[in-house]
This record gives C-alpha cells, structure tokens and sequence, in this order.
C-alpha cells in the first residue's frame, strides 16, 4: 500500500500545520502490526508496558519484554497446539487487563485476525458477531461465561480460552482480587463450559517443541500491508452489525497520521498514558494501545470507569501525562470532589472522541488541569483518525479540527456533486487508513466505499482555514456516551415483542450521554406495557444501547409510502411534542 499528499485541490488546513505537523509522515517501516510492536518491545524492553489497576488500587504489571514473550507463547499456542491456520479470526471479549494485550498480539503473530467484542454484548449479540466473523477461537473473560455457554453450540467456535481480569496479577494480590469478585460482588458466574485458563494456554505455547529457542515466531514473517489485521465490527449505515476489514497497512498508516499530529507531545519512552476508555474500541486501540505501545509508554488500564471514583486510584497513583475519554468521562471527573481538590500534575494533553465535546467542558477541563483538552473525528471504517484539532495555537471548539496527513477530505451536495464553499456536504475521505469493506458484505462495501472515497454519512462545512465542522448526520445513528447506537436494531428488537404493533427509535440531547435513546411504540394489543417492554430490552441489548424513555403513540409520522420518518419524530419531540 502507498499513500501521497492530497493533489494539487486547495488545502488551507495546511497553515495550521505549522511547524509540528509535517505535511506527509514517512512509509511506516513495518510490514504488520506485530513486527512494529516487537520492535518496540525490544527497544523498551525493560519499562512497564500495562498496569492494570482496581477501583481499591490494586494493581498487576507486565514488562514490554513479558509482554513480547507472553504473546509469542499464545501465538504458537494459536498455531501448534489448537491448529489455528493463517487468517483464522480470534475473538477477544474482555473488559481492560492485562490479558487483552498479550493475546490481541498473540493473535497477531499466529497471522489470525482479531475480533475485538464487547464485553457487555448480550447473548444474542455475541452469537450474531462469534457467527459472522466465522471466529474459530474466543478468549473470554470468566464475568461472562454464563452468556457464552448459552450460544456456544450455535457458533463456529471450537476453543474457548478463559481469563480473568486480575490475569498476571502478583499471586497473593490477584487470588485477594478474585474472590472479591468471586464471592463479595458475586460477578462470576458458575458454567459448564470446557474451556482453557489462559495460563494453561501460553504453558503449552512456552511448552511445545515450536517456540523458537531465539528470535520471533515465524508465523508473519510473511504478513504484508494488505494482510487482514482487525475484524472491527460496526452497524454502518444500515443497524446491522458489519465487520470493517482494517489491513495491517491501514493500522500502521493510521498510527502514523496520528504521531503525526500529537508527536509534539509525545517523547518516547517518557508518556503514561491512561486508559478507561475500552480496549475493544477503535479510538482507544489506535490511540490508547498501538501508538502509546510503539511510544514506549506505560499504559495505565482501567477495567471500568463507571462510577468515575473507580479511575481515582489510577489518576492519584501514576503521574499520568495522556488520557483519552468522551465528554461524559471528563464531565465526571470535573465534578469529583477528590479531582477538584487535587487535579492531576503531569497532564500534557487530553483526546476527546466519539461525540462531539461540550465548550464549557473544554474550557473548565483546561482551566483546571492546565493542558489541551482536544477533539478528533473519526470511524471505526477509517482506522479511525480522520481529523484532529491542532495541540498548538489557537483551538476552536465544537469542530473536529484539520485532516490528518495523507488524508483527502471533499463534501458531496446531496445529487453527489462537490458543494458549494462553505456549504454543506457529506464528509467523504480518501486515505490510506480507509478500512478494504465490509466482511462478507460486498453490497454494503459498495454503498460505503465508492471510487476509493469513504461516505461518512456526516454532513460537514469547512471554514475558511480548513477546519471543519460537523453539521448533521446523514444516517440516524445516536451516540450514547461515544458508542453508535443504530435505530433500525433498536427498532428490530422492539418488534420482536408479540405485543408490538411498530416502533421508532430516537436519539434526542442529554447532559449525561450527549444523546439518550428514546422508542415510540404503537401497540398490537392494549395490555402491553413499559415494563414489559423494558425488560424485553433489557433481555437482548446492551445498556447503552436500551432506550431510557419508551412512549406509546396511536401512529408514527411516515412518507406515503409507509417509511417511517424518524427526523420527523425527532422534531417532534425536541419541539416539545411527543
């Protein structure tokens, strides 16, 4: 894969480039992920590569050497032991610890393609994603085997590798954390599954006759740019969850745009950089762990951030210089008496992303803290930097900054023709961290990726400097707390109700999320309630993705045709009607 500068189109982004953001970024060096993150753990061999750390402060560490070792185990692990072949997909549902960075590598080097899964799916969720993606093999934390051994036999998986989240903990220290968990909080639940501890699993990699007495597995020696890295699900445009195909080459194109624009403010070997935002998630598996881990920098792993007290110990305990989140998180953290009291030191800058960050919020955050708190925009189908808002000079808040380098940005009128300057368009980008398609959806792919340009499915307006602002969205899609939530699943799961007649989905402000979801139902039989129909919510989505009000209605607004009109509604509703 190659990538050169936008042609010869007018890019007045470029003044704000400056002196700390270089035109082009130089062809990664590596040929795949894995060989770059060998490098840079032979490089920082010695330094603290992940620290998790539990809401009471107790806390595990892995060396960029232990990591290095440990992945090369659960690679030949992949490989020899249960007969995993190149491009095989590895699904990884866990929460942030330290298993999710030894064996999102150890997939890497076997040459299988990681599947990142929400840990909070629902069963049904986690069968139609392990189904899909055709994943042979799961590693799975133990707070969800009860979930797995319900849609196990309905799935392609064969080989279930089970870890905990204090994994690799000091042993006095993590069986203390485990039985809290076990027997206090009684989160783990009890199974049947025949699964494999994850130790057990790297003591027959380290064991087998094929792990190499020096050097690196063998097994991408021969990965290329072009290789299938990532199988990054996402519901595009249409609610069904799609698996975004990123190549090694769009990972590492996308890891140079973004050293690219924050280099500045990264020394390498230096940063500590926390992470509460889920490693599953585009933005914070970029950001958080690939560029922060080719950095060299210590990252500091929060397994959940709700309530915000349980990130205290982390931020009062490390000298934290990085931290990314959404403007939820840093609302939260602008309201806690204990971060108010003692703001944290080290701070060099902040990443917003996901939802757009509040004003207010920016600039008491930067008041306080005394450093840039900046916001990106980005896809899960772009790798995901698109644009980000310059570290240096002046900063304009509600915008989503300037292109990354390499990175081509036009606006389409609504007939597909180039808008007028400084009209609105839909944002389409052109760039080496575009994603190849959709797995397995070659009509989706060619809805979505036309010509090479990617059709975002937001509608912009670039001022006159070359930033750019988000104006609109093409699709309905609603962002809760930085994750997409798509109307038509919503909408589906609703039907599915015997007692349901039709149903609109909606996403409508909220101080907390940035947007709530909110359902219109019209009943088939009068008897059905909020109740019933929360609970049915409840038994097949995600938290964050049920709808926190439910409203019944006689009729929904529709075309002539019988579409529902959801923008319609949605005026409605903003508008004071319901």
């Amino acid at each position: 894969m190659t990538a050169s500068p936008p042609g010869p189109e007018t890019r007045p982004w470029l003044v704000q480039y400056g002196e700390h953001i270089p035109e082009t970024v130089p062809a990664p060096a590596h040929a795949s992920v894995p060989g770059a993150m060998a490098d840079a753990a032979a490089r920082f061999a010695d330094r603290k590569a992940f620290t998790t750390v539990m809401p009471n402060g107790m806390y595990g560490t892995l060396t960029y050497a232990q990591i290095d070792r440990m992945s090369d185990a659960f690679a030949v692990y992949l490989r020899e032991v249960i007969g995993l072949d190149a491009g095989d997909r590895v699904a990884l549902q866990m929460p942030n610890c330290l298993a999710y960075p030894v064996t999102m590598l150890g997939t890497l080097k076997a040459g299988c393609v990681v599947v990142n899964t929400n840990p909070l799916y629902t069963a049904d969720e986690m069968e139609h994603q392990f189904t899909d993606s055709g994943a042979r093999a799961v590693v799975l934390v133990d707070l969800f085997t009860d979930k797995m051994e319900k849609i196990l036999s309905r799935t392609p998986v064969e080989h279930v590798i089970l870890a905990r989240v204090p994994e690799f903990f000091p042993p006095l220290v993590k069986q203390i954390t485990w039985a809290v968990m076990k027997w206090w909080n009684r989160v783990i639940p009890a199974h049947g599954l025949n699964v494999t501890p994850l130790p057990e699993a790297l003591a027959k990699g380290l064991a087998s006759p094929a792990f190499p007495k020096s050097g690196p597995v063998p097994y991408y020696a021969n990965t290329t740019h072009d290789d299938l890295a990532l199988l990054q699900y996402t519901g595009g445009t249409t609610g069904v969850a799609k698996g975004a195909m990123l190549t090694h080459g769009n990972l590492l194109w996308n890891l140079a745009q973004i050293r690219g624009m924050t280099g500045s403010h990264i020394e390498e070997g230096r940063e500590v950089v926390l992470t509460a935002l889920p490693l599953y998630h585009i933005f914070a598996f970029s950001v958080n762990l690939l560029t922060m881990f080719l950095a060299g920098a210590q990252n500091i792993l929060v397994p959940s951030p709700r309530p915000v007290q349980r990130v205290q110990r982390a931020m009062e305990n490390y000298p934290i210089t990085w931290l990314t989140g959404v403007n939820t998180l840093y609302n939260a953290l602008l309201n806690e008496e204990w971060f108010i009291a003692f703001p944290p030191k080290h701070i060099k800058a902040a990443a917003g992303g996901g939802a757009a960050m509040h004003h207010a919020v920016v600039e008491a955050w930067e008041k306080m803290v005394g450093a840039p708190l900046v916001e990106g925009y980005g896809l899960t189908e772009a790798s995901p930097m698109v644009c980000f808002q310059p570290l240096h000079g002046e900063r304009r808040t509600g915008t989503i900054g300037i292109p990354a380098p390499h990175t081509e940005i036009r606006l389409l009128d609504d007939d597909g023709n180039p808008a007028e300057y400084g009209k609105p368009g839909e944002l389409c980008i052109r760039g080496p961290q575009v994603m190849q398609g959709y797995w397995q959806r070659p009509d989706e792919t060619a809805k979505t990726v036309v010509d090479g340009w990617l059709h975002t499915g937001d509608v912009a307006v670039m001022d006159p400097d070359g930033t750019f602002r988000i104006v609109d969205r093409k699709k309905d899609m609603i962002l809760v707390s930085g994750f997409n939530v798509y109307p038509n699943e919503i909408e589906d799961c609703l039907a599915r109700h015997p007692k349901v007649m039709e149903a609109a989905v909606i996403g409508v402000p909220d101080d907390k999320s940035g947007e709530q979801v909110q359902a219109y139902v019209v009943k088939r039989e009068d008897d059905l309630t909020v109740e019933q129909l929360v609970a049915h919510c409840k038994a097949h989505l995600t938290g964050y993705k049920q709808p926190k009000v439910i409203r019944f209605r006689d009729e929904l607004p529709k075309t002539a045709v019988g579409k529902i009109l959801r923008r319609e509604l949605r005026n409605e509703v903003i508008g004071g009607g319901a």
